[in-house]
């Protein structure tokens, strides 16, 4: 991770700004930010409808100040996000490439995730269109940023979801295992299972066996506990939410047990002021980053501070989950 100060920054004319990838809350406030940063420094800024998918087929659109206004206060993205098969062939990319040659594009700005990344990486080494991420996921999994456009918004939906499955575990003595969005992290999660009240957080960074679940589910029972929040990411290894459950019921009949999936809501929704006000700085970042020659890099901010992460890093260094906040849920659950 790399600070950088802006002292000489290159004459750009023309740059572009796509979403790809899983859309999340803030998006829309990072896109406004590109665009009025750029109207600011006098650069014509295009929008690529539909990710790398409208790259390839020409979907560029002109923006202005106009037309990002009443955006930041939305959720999703106005620019559409989409799959691209076509664009992970050396044929698709090279399509892509002669629509931005065609569109006087000499610089992108990326908001997405490690997918999106890797794919910019690559089409910058072979035709030298330099990009700047901005990291647009609610997992809060890339390294490089202490937290991700959508996650803080991601986190407070769950936790509303959660707290009134809480009054109807306790109104019938249930327990409820609860599947939060996190393939391969625990970040929507923990949080999660301390702001919710749960008794057991299950995620892909711990070994936590069912068996132990089951022991701490029946020690709870054992001291007259009736009701119980069991928090699962969807990528653990013990199973999602269902599977778990099944095993818990098994060992323990007498529970009275409840799934439920959390699931796409918890990428939709109107952003948080944190998620608006990190979109905002994020986004004239990755401006200011290409206008300074800066490529393969996501703008982050990492103790309040603003730094560059080369792509490299971002998509293949682990961000580590705070052991500690695992530690908080066994505490705070006696």
């Amino acid at each position: 991770m790399t600070q950088y100060i802006f002292d000489n920054p290159l004459i750009m004319k023309r740059i572009a700004v796509f979403t790809s990838g899983g859309d999340s809350p803030g998006m829309n406030a990072c896109l406004r930010a590109v665009v009025r940063t750029a109207t600011y420094h006098g650069i014509e800024v295009y929008g690529i409808m539909r990710g790398f998918s409208g790259m390839i087929k020409g979907e560029f659109v002109k923006l202005d100040s106009a037309s990002v206004s009443n955006t930041v206060q939305k959720g999703g993205t106005i620019l559409k996000s989409a799959r691209s098969q076509r664009f992970m062939t050396k044929e698709g990319r090279q399509e892509a490439f002669d629509q931005l040659v065609n569109h006087g594009i000499e610089g992108l700005v990326a908001i997405g995730g490690n997918g999106t990344f890797t794919g910019a990486m690559i089409f910058e080494e072979e035709f030298g269109i330099p990009t700047v991420g901005a990291p647009g996921t609610i997992d809060n999994d890339l390294y490089g940023t202490d937290y991700t456009i959508g996650y803080d918004t991601a986190v407070n939906t769950a936790l509303e979801c959660i707290d009134k499955i809480r009054d109807t575990a306790d109104s019938h003595d249930r327990c409820f295992f609860i599947e939060v969005m996190g393939r391969d992290s625990g970040y929507i999660a923990v949080p999660c299972a301390i702001g919710g009240g749960a008794e057991i957080v299950m995620v892909p960074e711990t070994q936590m066996s069912v068996e132990v679940a089951i022991e701490t589910l029946q020690t709870g029972w054992k001291r007259h506990k009736t009701s119980f929040i069991v928090i699962v990411a969807e990528g653990d290894e013990e199973g999602n939410a269902h599977t778990v459950a099944a095993k818990v019921k098994a060992a323990i009949p007498e529970l009275d047990t409840r799934v439920t999936v959390i699931g796409h809501i918890q990428r939709g929704g109107a952003p948080t002021a944190a998620d608006r006000l990190l979109g905002s700085q994020i986004g004239i970042a990755a401006v200011e980053g290409l206008m300074n020659g800066m490529k393969n890099v996501m703008a982050g901010i990492v103790d309040r501070k603003l730094v560059y992460t080369p792509f490299t890093d971002t998509i293949n260094k682990r961000k580590p989950l705070n052991q500690s906040f695992i530690r908080m849920v066994e505490i705070l659950s006696v």
